[in-house]
């Protein structure tokens, strides 16, 4: 690429993105090098283990809790016909929308000693106020069940899209081999699925180093925790970049074998033609178990806390229009939806200018920009931070007070680099579906890039903006270091008002916002709930191929 390609503006804008989107996490890998301090040593010395012990058990329990519960229901959802299967397939999703510190709060006021339902065993039996019925869940396998409940449908939705379009003949070999269905699972359905539920299994990796939430309100000490205390309780930032920096090293070590896996994963069957597997009808023992195997994960990860929200709200016959919880939703929608508009254009006018200059190192830089989505909110806002103290030093040191440090634009910054790959991926198929004729046609009639992009693709991309808008928009609002961390004084979203309330023991406060956050989060679950009925067998044709999201 010479010099004059930096001069086009189809250029310009992905260089100087791909620049702001790596700066801040660069940052905080260099912050390894520099002088360590006595709050380091101490780290070191004494917590830094339990930190790394900690994150490693709650790591091991959710790997082998979402595997089973997101390939099993997905091998039974695909395979066999049972009471209920059409309403659990897509059901089965319903956990999204769900946090795992909003599934963490809700389990506390169920649990606890005195929770709810410890208090309807004892009310229904007639049992002392000092019988526990429930184990207490404030503890590291607490943790491991509370992700594995939330963060299983990506495993699920990888594994399910696998299976079916594994061809019927696999099961046919399996059942002339003599087969029973447990072993045709094992031996042959598995290992051809394999790299694409490893690469579902390091989005949940990924996801549950990165929590926050649910750790901190358990009272575990993880790396995440670690990094708050440093920089808050120790009002040391510099040790804050290191443990940050140590934890992006095991995250980026999880995204490199994430891709190598995607690599060799294979989304069709070997032959020419496809054959869908016929599901086979369940009858008996074996229709309950699947039933209940599938409506388990539903009940306890999204109907059961909402239950409880829903008991918390009613009961105590909170306000939840009052004027608190308005300005706290407007300031969330107002974030989400400018964050989701920005990314929505910036995937537009990125993919737009690969298509239009075919040009390999725009490929390159686009590919390090949706790297955002995998890295942590907190180290995000670590380093979003730093980005922001160094702008205003460069471009407003005149000035007596900081600009831009503390504003409302290094929260949207982190929003967008952290759900830029959403948005992407949504824009990304849906240019895909775009045919290139139309581009070829209108270079030769010498169309500019700009009037080919607005009056051409963007009309044929209403879709695909749409659903790229609603993805980023829902994950904004769940978002929860980032915006504790850089947010502006006195400036609240649903995210923080929770955590706040949690924080507090406010439980019934934080109903209200809790139940805001799950009803936006159901948004993209019918996007990709329409997805599900149309990747079922008999509805495509052979030769359409289907990604999970």
């Amino acid at each position: 690429m010479s010099y004059k390609d930096f001069l086009n503006p189809w250029i310009i804008l992905p260089t100087f993105l791909f620049a702001l989107f790596v700066v801040p996490v660069i940052w905080i890998i260099f912050s390894l090098f520099g002088n360590y301090s006595d709050n380091w040593v101490h780290i070191y010395n004494y917590t830094l283990s339990g930190y790394i012990y900690n994150t490693a058990l709650i790591i091991i329990g959710t790997s082998i809790g979402t595997l089973i519960i997101g390939v099993g229901s997905a091998w039974l959802v695909t395979t066999y016909n049972f009471t209920g299967k059409k309403f659990l397939e897509w059901a089965l999703l319903l956990p999204f929308a769900v946090p795992p510190y909003i599934l963490a709060y809700t389990f506390t006021g169920l649990f606890d000693s005195y929770g709810t339902a410890n208090n309807l065993v004892r009310d229904l039996f007639a049992l002392p106020n000092e019988f526990i019925f429930f184990p207490k869940l404030r503890n590291v396998y607490g943790s491991s069940i509370v992700f594995s409940f939330t963060l299983y449908p990506y495993v699920y939705l990888v594994s399910r899209m696998a299976f079916i379009n594994q061809s019927r003949s696999m099961l046919e070999v399996g059942r002339t081999l003599g087969y029973n269905k447990f072993q045709i699972f094992y031996k042959l359905s598995m290992p051809a699925i394999r790299p694409a539920i490893i690469a579902g299994l390091m989005l949940v990796l990924m996801e549950t180093i990165s929590d926050f939430g649910a750790v901190e309100h358990f009272a575990v000490n993880t790396f995440t925790t670690g990094i708050f205390s440093a920089w808050f309780g120790l009002y040391d930032f510099h040790t804050a970049k290191q443990l940050a920096a140590l934890l992006l090293i095991v995250v980026i070590s999880f995204l490199i074998l994430e891709k190598y896996s995607r690599r060799k994963s294979r989304y069709s069957s070997g032959s020419n033609v496809f054959s869908p597997i016929a599901a086979e009808k369940l009858n008996g023992f074996q229709n309950i178990f699947a039933s209940l195997f599938c409506f388990i994960p539903v009940f306890v990860g999204f109907v059961l806390p909402n239950i409880q929200l829903g008991y918390w709200a009613l009961n105590y016959k909170l306000d939840f229009f009052n004027e608190k919880f308005i300005s706290t939703a407007w300031n969330t929608f107002y974030l989400a939806i400018t964050a989701a508009l920005i990314c929505a254009m910036l995937a537009v006018i990125i993919n737009f200018s690969i298509r239009y200059k075919k040009n390999k190192v725009l490929n390159v830089m686009s590919s390090f920009l949706t790297v955002g989505y995998a890295v942590p909110g907190l180290i995000l806002a670590l380093g979003v931070s730093q980005l922001l103290v160094f702008m205003d030093n460069l471009i407003f040191r005149d000035y007596l007070n900081f600009i831009l440090t503390g504003s409302i634009y290094g929260l949207i910054l982190a929003f967008i680099i952290k759900s830029f790959a959403l948005a992407n991926s949504t824009i990304e198929s849906g240019f895909l579906r775009i045919n290139h004729k139309i581009d070829d046609v209108a270079r030769s009639l010498n169309t500019p890039g700009w009037k080919l992009l607005f009056r051409i693709h963007l009309p044929l991309l209403t879709t695909s903006f749409l659903t790229s808008m609603i993805l980023v928009v829902s994950e904004v609002i769940k978002e929860l270091p980032a915006s504790l961390i850089l947010r502006p004084f006195n400036f609240d979203t649903l995210a923080v008002s929770t955590y706040i309330y949690a924080a507090e023991e406010r439980m019934f406060d934080a109903a209200a916002p809790s139940i805001a956050i799950v009803a936006v989060g159901l948004l993209p679950i019918f996007v990709l709930s329409r997805l599900i009925v149309k990747s079922r067998p008999g509805y495509r044709n052979n030769d359409n191929h289907y990604q999970s999201y």
